[in-house]
């Protein structure tokens, strides 16, 4: 059965095949819903009524949905049509490493790094109790960027075999009765032969045999027959691969023989523990700078990688997520050293991307990558630091500890970082550093938590974050950074017109302040304390004057630059704001929201053409931003071009956070362009949003000024001002109120927020 181009498997568009075997046949497809390319798997015609071989189909379908590691094939989705079963996975370019092997043999140095990865994703599978059984080189995928996958988990499980025939080739798959040899041949382990169980022990077996082949272009064991292939890898021992590989060093040799043992007992006992030797020997064989690289004095910036999370469990992504956050604002207080903010570093995650590429990109002198391994309270660590320049090592480690030391180990890490870039740390610095917010790990732990949450911006998320910061508190009252999350939470609530402001700013304020009383030195408290004052309190001086010491506290947080900008054009200091924001995008250059926020205070500038073109550069970054979609849209709106704009805003529309803000918008628009009943369709649609749940009369007042009702419209101006809602602060400044600015009661207004000068 060979599908033809433009097949429809469920939402899945066949486009080419891109391979066949004989358990399945791939195709190149897309995803209509999501506009993406996948692979597409679906079982041969011949097998289709088979349903030892259906089974099998299935029994992968189910061992990759159990898995999430970078190094190991991804699945997205599983399904049937018109009675063809089918798997939908990530599409890989590249070539099998039985394709690269087949070129020529490997240096050993790229065989070792191959092997690393693919240790890494057998012990995301061990973890999840899988053992592959038949990873060979065939299964092994090498992508164009160099990362490995590891492919075909359709023997993946810890039950028996399955029955079948064997082959009489020595590399074909052997499939006997249940209890019997599963696999192929020329890459069983001693006890698959025999019809014992496989164990990762007998992955293990099969990665020495895939090292040994990169690195001598041959087999370990071969035979003219199947059976005779097993004879030898049970009887026999393999040569000496210096015998082909001159360059080889003898502790690489010694961990192929360790992984080659024929009892398991006598191999190494993890994957972790075999990717661990196998970054030994490249450590122990770094080859030193040369003289002329030296670097004559200490780094001054750096990029932090988010660290991967390789627990294949979801739910440890905080952890992993956390640490980054933690060690990207701990190092960012240091004098004299340049880190790339969390929004830019985190537009990475999830990426197959090379440090040193990512290093020159941001323009830093320094990149650190890390991974995470949480299995119950036991954590493990891998770090390694880069050196941008020539790709070296500055320093790497791995910790294992307990779940409890977690705040013990970002300690250590952070200690390494300034000792391997040769920073001169002040007293202050090293005040800092010693400095911890909490002593409880299961407060930090629930902390982290509330960030992961938080930095999601739903307004479900926000609300999780909100309650474990409060849990985070109860556990431990004086933890400041807490307060400072509950602020921020509160905050970015009232922001998006999701809460009454005088239900939410007030809680933000009360936050801040704590957060201030336990650390008056802690910038972000500051920053959030200052935004209270901005947008519900009015007092532009002392904001300004918040945003600034925070700035001096830490000169590398990017929303202090960002909040304060917002501020200088408010106060009607356009060229200060600007410069304010290019400074915050310097810092923060992959940052969605300060990408955005350029070209939303260029509108208020007036600068229509370069907003348009900042909040374009943020769509090419991330298409579905739905503030992006909705400050292009005033800016297109305010050159007449009210058909785009229109389009823009029911783009943005589909985000819940900005649905009213989006509507007041689109009303607005519809106004302007004449098309009177779809404003008023959008003024309908506020009242009714607004019986469940608060909707502020900015929006509302939007859509009268559109439709020249200013009676109407500056009355409900006057209703925002009273409720101190957000968007009576841009009143002084925001063109679609120009047709009000004549009344005398609109003066009044910017009289009464304090913008009337």
């Amino acid at each position: 059965m060979t599908l033809a181009e433009g097949t429809r498997l469920g939402p899945y568009e066949i486009l080419a095949p891109l391979g066949a075997g004989g358990m399945g046949e791939v195709y190149r497809a897309r995803d209509t819903r999501l506009d993406r390319l996948v692979a597409v798997k679906v079982l041969p015609e011949r097998l289709l009524a088979d349903p030892t071989a259906l089974s099998r189909f299935e029994a992968e379908a189910k061992a990759l949905a159990a898995l999430s590691h970078p190094n190991i094939l991804a699945l997205h989705d599983f399904g049937s049509d018109r009675g063809v079963s089918f798997a939908v996975m990530e599409l890989l370019e590249g070539e099998t490493l039985r394709d690269r092997v087949s070129a020529s043999a490997l240096h050993w140095r790229r065989a070792v790094e191959i092997a690393i990865e693919v240790a890494e994703g057998l012990t995301a599978a061990h973890d999840k109790a899988l053992v592959h059984r038949d990873l060979k080189p065939e299964n092994l995928f090498v992508l164009s960027t160099g990362r490995v996958k590891i492919l075909d988990f359709g023997l993946a499980r810890p039950a028996t075999a399955i029955d079948g025939d064997p082959s009489s080739s020595p590399t074909a798959t052997v499939r006997t009765r249940p209890g019997g040899v599963v696999g192929t041949a020329a890459y069983l382990s001693p006890e698959q032969i025999r019809g014992e169980d496989a164990r990762p022990a007998s992955d293990l077996f099969a990665v020495g045999l895939v090292l040994y082949e990169m690195l001598a272009g041959r087999r370990a064991f071969s035979g003219r027959t199947a059976e005779e292939t097993m004879g030898s890898i049970l009887h026999q021992e393999p040569a000496d691969p210096t015998v082909w590989a001159k360059d080889v060093p003898a502790e690489l040799v010694r961990v192929i023989g360790h992984c080659l043992e024929k009892c398991p007992e006598d191999r190494y006992q993890s994957a972790r523990d075999l990717a661990f030797a196998l970054r030994s020997v490249l450590d122990d064989r770094r080859p030193a700078r040369p003289p002329g690289k030296r670097r004559s004095k200490g780094i001054d910036s750096l990029a932090i990688l988010p660290f991967a999370n390789a627990s294949a469990d979801p739910q440890a992504d905080y952890l992993s997520d956390g640490i980054t956050e933690s060690l990207i604002y701990g190092l960012s207080r240091l004098t004299g050293l340049r880190v790339m903010a969390r929004a830019t570093m985190f537009r990475y995650k999830g990426k197959d991307v090379d440090p040193q590429s990512v290093g020159r990109e941001l323009g830093v002198r320094a990149v650190l990558t890390g991974s995470l391994a949480q299995r119950g309270d036991a954590l493990v660590l891998r770090t390694e630091l880069v050196d941008v320049d020539d790709g070296s090592q500055l320093w790497g480690e791995r910790y294992a500890r307990k779940l409890d030391d977690i705040l013990t180990v970002e300690d250590e890490i952070s200690a390494e970082i300034t000792e391997k870039l040769r920073l001169r740390l002040t007293r202050a610095d090293r005040r800092k550093l010693a400095r911890r917010a909490t002593v409880s790990s299961e407060a930090y732990q629930l902390y982290l938590q509330g960030r992961y949450h938080w930095n999601k911006r739903t307004e479900d998320s926000l609300r999780k974050g909100i309650e474990f910061f409060r849990r985070a508190l109860a556990v431990d009252p004086d933890y400041a950074p807490a307060h400072v999350g509950l602020a921020d939470s509160h905050s970015i609530l009232g922001f998006y017109g999701l809460v009454r402001p005088d239900e939410c700013f007030p809680l933000a304020r009360a936050a801040a302040e704590k957060a201030l009383a336990i650390d008056p030195a802690l910038a972000e408290a500051h920053a959030s304390l200052a935004y209270v004052r901005q947008y519900h309190e009015w007092d532009w001086n002392a904001s300004a004057d918040g945003y600034r010491r925070a700035q001096t506290l830490n000169p590398n947080y990017a929303p202090a630059h960002q909040w304060y900008a917002v501020n200088s054009v408010l106060r009607g200091k356009f060229d200060d704001g600007v410069a304010e924001m290019d400074r915050a995008r310097a810092l923060d250059p992959l940052s969605l929201i300060i990408n955005a926020a350029a070209g939303w205070l260029l509108y208020y500038c007036r600068k229509y053409d370069e907003a348009i073109e900042h909040c374009r550069r943020t769509l090419e970054l991330d298409p579905h931003f739905p503030q992006a979609h909705l400050w292009l849209g005033w800016s297109l709106e305010q050159q007449g071009r009210f058909d785009e704009a229109i389009a823009e805003y029911q783009e943005g529309a589909t985000s819940l956070a900005g649905r009213a803000g989006m509507l007041g918008s689109l009303g607005h628009a519809c106004a302007r362009a004449g098309r009177e009943t779809e404003a008023r369709r959008a003024l309908d649609e506020l009242d009714t949003l607004a019986r469940s749940r608060y909707v502020s009369p900015y929006e509302t007042a939007l859509i009268h000024t559109g439709l020249g009702e200013l009676d109407v419209a500056i009355e409900r101006v006057e209703d925002a001002v009273e409720l101190r809602a957000v968007g009576a602060a841009f009143l002084r400044v925001e063109p679609r109120f120009d047709p009000l600015r004549d009344n005398p009661r609109f003066a009044a207004l910017l009289k009464r927020i304090g913008l009337d000068g």
